[in-house]
């Protein structure tokens, strides 16, 4: 315990802390608390760090369990249970304690909630469905998630109050349904487009052979859960695959960490090592160098960028000249949002510039991959500096990407004569590429 509380970031330390918040301001994680750590000594101060986040302007739904409740009520009557962790079929019986284990851990949380002065309330924004019969086995009272009220849990966040989501979830006649909690916390994390699907367990994150995995690519995950020979426990293969399904629907990260440490959660997030397991998509996957099949494409993507005044107007015949520097994102074959990277002759400066992408794809996060892609490809080429140049997209540059306000000092002269030959009037900003040796988690 003594290591790990030496790599905790203290609440209090905020320098650490505040470098991140431009990347994660207005996002929204989803965290999911099991039952043990809601009993746990160290909830109290995971209540703490949520309030942090919410004071740096990130949106939290908490999803809780009830499996460590459910066995203590059941053993205080000495009642047989048909299964603990909503996975398999839930009985009357089992289902009668676990609306009285989700009352009482809802309320635990909600007190410990209001005593840190957060806005919560229990919502009913989701809607279950019975499992039903599989292989032969009627799984009774246990349901799954139909669909997920992203609108009203989405006003609630807007209005400042945290969702407490319960495994105990309603069908549509109204008859109540044991859900498991991590499938739950999967798909509002999917629902509402988060950017971090958290789960605090009491393990240190997902171990094989005694070794926990620090950093693990979704690609890799999948391996792990597809090898019958790696043992996992089954509490944490659970939220393993769920997280697996999480990424597969666009969720760029899943944390698998331990809530029994003080700070843990502070630190998973802003630390650029860690505490638990971090598994995150393969977000460059889809994206390639242009090639000379792809100048029409990206012709057309620049036409309509330069509709609005977003792109400088490009011809076809501009973009074969340069299609070397171009980098395009596909979906389905499909050519969706493209970026170029301008070297400057005689600098170990780059300009980040043609940045679109198709509105119809907008707020899925592409174009913040693209500019992340330009960063590493100009690190990779010698690049000190990476320059960007914009008249609409100021905010997104800086609050999404990472980048500070520069000069035209910070431009070649060439450039800067460009520049003003255009009438542009162009912001200029920039992003030290020796800040990306510190990977965010």
């Amino acid at each position: 315990m003594s290591s790990q509380r030496e790599r905790t970031i203290k609440p209090t330390d905020l320098r650490g802390i505040l470098r991140y918040v431009p990347m994660f301001r207005d996002h929204v994680f989803v965290i999911a608390v099991d039952g043990s750590i809601v009993s746990h000594e160290n909830f109290p101060n995971i209540v703490t760090d949520i309030a942090v986040l919410r004071s740096l302007s990130i949106k939290v739904v908490l999803v809780h369990g009830i499996g460590h409740q459910l066995v203590e009520l059941a053993g205080e009557d000495n009642i047989a249970l048909s299964d603990i962790q909503g996975e398999g079929p839930t009985d009357v019986t089992t289902m009668s304690l676990a609306r009285e284990a989700s009352a009482l851990v809802s309320q635990s949380v909600l007190e410990h909630l209001s005593q840190a002065g957060l806005r919560c309330a229990i919502t009913n924004a989701v809607r279950a469905t019975k499992v039903g019969v599989i292989k032969g086995k009627n799984h009774l009272f246990t349901g799954k998630v139909e669909k997920v009220d992203a609108p009203l849990l989405k006003t609630m966040l807007a209005q400042d109050i945290l969702p407490l989501v319960t495994p105990i979830v309603c069908d549509r006649e109204g008859q109540s349904l044991r859900v498991n909690s991590d499938h739950l916390a999967m798909e509002l994390a999917v629902a509402l487009g988060a950017s971090k699907l958290i789960y605090l367990t009491p393990f240190p994150g997902l171990q094989v052979d005694g070794v926990v995995k620090v950093n693990l690519p979704e690609d890799e995950l999948n391996a792990l859960l597809a090898n019958k020979q790696v043992k996992l426990d089954p509490r944490i293969r659970s939220k393993a695959m769920q997280a697996a399904k999480a990424l597969d629907e666009d969720v760029p990260r899943a944390h698998i960490l331990d809530g029994r440490v003080f700070g843990g959660l502070l630190t998973e997030i802003f630390d650029k090592v860690g505490l638990g397991t971090m598994v995150h998509a393969n977000d460059y996957d889809r994206i390639r160098q242009a090639k000379k099949k792809d100048a029409q494409a990206l012709y057309n993507l620049a036409k309509n960028g330069a509709k609005t005044d977003a792109l400088v107007s490009r011809t076809r015949q501009q973009i074969e000249t340069s299609i070397n520097d171009f980098y395009v994102y596909e979906i389905d074959d499909s050519i969706i949002g493209c970026a170029a990277l301008r070297p400057y002759a005689g600098t170990k400066a780059m300009e980040v510039c043609a940045v679109y992408v198709q509105p119809f794809y907008h707020g899925r996060g592409v174009g913040r991959k693209l500019v992340e892609f330009t960063k590493r490809r100009a690190k990779e080429l010698g690049a000190k500096k990476l320059i960007a140049l914009t008249t609409q997209t100021q905010g997104f540059f800086q609050s999404a990407c990472g980048f500070q306000p520069g000069t035209q000092a910070d431009l070649p002269a060439e450039r800067r004569q460009e520049l003003k030959s255009s009438g542009r009037n162009s912001v200029v900003l920039t992003f030290s590429l020796s800040r990306l040796q510190e990977s965010v988690r």
